[in-house]
Order: C-alpha cells, then structure tokens, then sequence
C-alpha cells in the first residue's frame, strides 16, 4: 500500500476515533448535577451578586459616619485688558486639606445602618429562596431525564410483548383459529408501541437539554444520568409545619424587609431633628508658587429644617405605609407556606403510596399475563380476553414508570416547599 494511502487511512482511523468520544454520551449522578448548577448557574450567580450590592450599600451608608476630607490645590491669573503694566497682573496660588465630621443628625444615619444590614439579610435569604428554585428545576430535570430513560427500556419491553403477540396471531389467523380483526389489532398495537418507542427516544434529548439548562452550561452535551427511583425524604411522620415556615427563606427575606422598613420609619422621623457638624481646614496661600501664607479655619453648622412644603412629612407618610405592606405581605407569606407545606406532605404521601400499589398491580398483571398466554393457547380464552389482559400488562408497566418519577417529583416539591437549598444533604 503507497504510504500515502497508509498515511490517510491512520488519519481516518483517528478521526472516526475521535468523533465517537465527542459523541460518547457523558455520564453523570445527583451529586455531578448538584455542583455544576451551584457553580454555573445564572440565577444563583445574580443572587450572589445581588447580596455584593447590598453589603456595598451598607458600606456607603456608615461612611458617612466618619470624616470626610478633601485636598485641594488652585491657581489662578487675573489681568486687566486694558492695563499693560505688570502691576495689573495678579497670580493667585493656594493648597491645602479641609474636612467635616457629622455631629449629630436626628440618629438618621445610624437607623439607615441598621436598615442596610437588615437589606444584607434580605438579599441573603433571597439567595437561599433562588437556591431553593434552583434545585427544585434542577431535580425535576434531572428525573425527567431519569424517566426518559427508564421510558426506552419499558417501551422496548412492550414493543417486544406487542411482537410476539403478532406472531401468536398471525399463526392462528393462517391457522384459521382467529379472525381478520384480531390480526388487524395486533398490528395496530405494534405500530403503537414502535411509535411510543421513537416519542421516548425524542423525550430522552429533550430532557437532556432541560438538564443542561438547569446545570447552568452554555453548550450542549448529550448526557445520561444514573440512580435509583427511591423516595429518602419520605416524612412519613407528619412535621410541624408551622415551625417549617418559620425558617422557609421566602418568609425570612420578608421578615428582614419590614424590618428595614421599621429602620426607615425611624430615620424618616429622624428629618425632623437639627444636624450639627463641625469642619476644619489648613491651607497656604500666596502670589507666587510656592505659597507661604498660612491660613486655617475650625467651625461648627447646625442646620434645621423649618418649611419644605410638607415633603418631610410625606417622607414620615411613606415610610409607614411601605411598614404597613411588610407587615402584612409577612402574614401572608407565612399563612401561604403552612398550605403549601400541607400540600405538598399529603401529595408526596399519595405519591409514595401510589407507587406501591402500581408495583402490586404490575407484579399481578405479569402473573396474569404468563396464565392467559397458556390459556389462549390451549384455547381455554377467547382472544378479546387474552388482549385484554396484555393491554393491562402494557399499561402497568408505563403507570409503575410514571408512579415511580412522580414519586420523585413529589419528594423534590416537598424539599423545596420546606425551603431546602441547592446543598440539601440527602439529595
């Protein structure tokens, strides 16, 4: 073989190589999907952000506690047009440092200190709230991805019980043991489950990209995910749902939020006090660069608000209505959350449940199936018995499927509903 021909078939070799570990679907569990959305994804990434701009926030309130200083440098010329002589020339130079420290000003900017770190707290309950979320689309994604799966393999199953029984039928029709409708049905019942096979295998990449969402990734990646579809957080005792809400993040980052507001009420008050701040000042002054002239100035300025045309007043009016709001947005919230939890914990116990009765009727089902199989047979059934009893084989094995992920869903509401972030221990 010329080498040529060596040299382009190695480069083939190397590049289907190479194209099927691209291809190669990545394999991934529970914990591998918890830590790239922890990392990765945008909504937790604009939550963190967001808890930055409220602690800077903090930082440029209590900055005004503390001196503010200035350094200052001028130099001017002044000439008279219309007098040439160097006596109308004037050169002013001047440099030098001042600063102001606030006194007392009504408590106005310690009450908004204390209002900007109960907007800390906010922001930071609204992280966990968004964690929250977070793992409850990431969860779901990732059992719908689970499902999916699991969905192939049942339809591969049903699409192979749905052959043989064609083959059955189609030996009796020849036979003459069967009618033309029989068969007809087989057939029908084939190309339904070929077809239910084909919908699976299209759910599988769609899941797959709902994942990849939910993981926060910008490119796509097929994937296929491993575990098992087991209930851990059962409650199977029923919680105190009220202490639940209690630390649920929602009703936390309200709860912080009228508190700043109670904060803004108290410093709204605060516009009706006198402010008294002292200043001082050093500088050197002169006609020529350097200066020499010393000069240096101490004072103190207390101003009062006399009339504003009522703005101060609106300000107080405003301030107590935004309280108002918070106080009953926090009632509410919590009134809200003692459902939600109460639902949720009933669905998921129906859930679990369900997914035991499903697995009693599909062991049931098969067993029947494997008896009318023999007595279909021996012809001790007729055949719209038989197929009756292989349409419920069928639809057992897609509802033990379907109770079994809903059981899941079920578990990652109810997670979710008790505010459980993205670093939930069990799962």
């Amino acid at each position: 073989m010329p080498t040529y021909l060596k040299i382009n078939l190695i480069a083939a070799i190397f590049l289907l190589f190479f194209v099927s570990l691209v291809r190669a679907e990545e394999l991934l569990n529970w914990q591998d999907c918890i830590k790239e959305a922890a990392k990765n994804h945008p909504d937790l990434i604009a939550a963190v952000e967001e808890v930055k701009q409220s602690e800077a926030a903090k930082k440029i309130t209590v900055s005004g506690l503390y001196p503010q200083v200035n350094a200052g440098l001028d130099a001017s010329i002044a000439r008279n047009a219309s007098d040439r002589s160097p006596a109308s020339t004037g050169n002013s130079y001047s440099y030098g440092v001042t600063g102001t420290q606030l006194i007392f000003d009504g408590t106005k900017t310690i009450q908004n200190i204390k209002a900007a770190s109960e907007n800390i707290k906010a922001s930071q309950q609204n992280y966990r709230f968004t964690s929250t979320q977070v793992r409850l689309n990431l969860r779901s994604a990732f059992i719908n991805l689970l499902k999916a799966q699991e969905l192939i393999r049942v339809s591969e199953e049903i699409v192979k019980i749905r052959k043989s029984n064609l083959e059955l039928i189609t030996l009796r029709y020849e036979s003459g043991l069967e009618h033309h409708g029989a068969l007809l049905t087989a057939e029908a019942n084939l190309a339904q489950a070929d077809f239910q096979l084909s919908q699976a295998k299209r759910a599988v990449e769609l899941a797959q990209r709902q994942l990849t969402k939910e993981m926060g990734r910008r490119e796509f990646i097929p994937m296929s995910v491993k575990a098992d579809f087991k209930v851990v957080d059962t409650a199977a005792d029923k919680p105190d749902l009220e202490a639940l809400a209690k630390n649920n993040p929602s009703l936390l980052q309200i709860i912080a939020q009228k508190n700043a507001a109670e904060f803004g009420l108290k410093s709204a008050y605060a516009n009706f006090s006198p402010t008294l701040s002292g200043s001082a000042g050093a500088n050197k002054n002169g006609s020529h660069w350097v200066p020499q002239g010393d000069q240096w100035n101490l004072g103190l300025t207390l101003s009062m608000p006399i009339f504003e045309g009522g703005l101060r007043l609106a300000q107080v009016s405003q301030a107590q209505g935004l309280l108002n709001q918070l106080k009953e947005n926090e009632r509410s919230t919590r009134d809200g959350l003692v459902v939600s939890l109460a639902k949720t914990w009933a669905a998921l116990q129906d859930a679990i449940e369900t997914v035991d009765v499903q697995d009693k009727n599909l062991l049931a089902t098969e067993e029947r199936s494997k008896i009318a199989e023999v007595e279909f047979g021996t012809g001790f059934i007729t055949y719209d018995n038989w197929t009756i009893i292989e349409d419920n084989l069928v639809q057992a094995k897609t509802g033990y499927l379907n109770a079994q992920a809903n059981a899941l869903l079920a578990e990652a509401n109810w997670i979710q509903a008790k505010g459980e972030t993205l670093e939930y221990a069990k799962n």
